[in-house]
């Protein structure tokens, strides 16, 4: 199953592999095209959710970005499931880890380092 939503200057494809959700985003986050973010992060009725942000094409996140992460991490652990960032741009990167997202939530380099355990 893949979900295609565009808003703005986002893309977010939805999809499952092993029961993971993976969200493969594409352009940029901001206060603009958060809340599309944030309903593709929503865990309601969902048991032990494990979700993966691919984020090899996000070009530019600011504060609404880190606020949205940090949300969807403790909603998520809350249930007793796992989110991890996959591949982060370098000015992304840069953004998480000024304000220490990257010591919160798992980073890894690769959406395959992502996907295994």
């Amino acid at each position: 199953m893949t979900d295609t939503k565009q808003v703005g200057g986002l893309s977010v494809v939805t999809t499952f592999t092993d029961g993971v959700r993976v969200l493969t985003l594409a352009g940029e986050i901001d206060h603009h095209t958060g809340d599309q973010l944030r309903r593709a992060l929503d865990v309601t009725d969902t048991a032990r959710p494990c979700i993966v942000i691919d984020m090899r094409q996000v070009t530019f996140m600011d504060s609404t970005g880190i606020n949205i992460l940090i949300a969807a991490y403790q909603s998520v652990t809350e249930v007793g499931g796992w989110l991890r960032l996959a591949a982060p741009t370098d000015s992304v990167l840069r953004v998480l880890q000024l304000v220490g997202v990257d010591d919160v939530i798992d980073c890894r380099e690769t959406l395959r380092q992502a996907l295994g355990n």
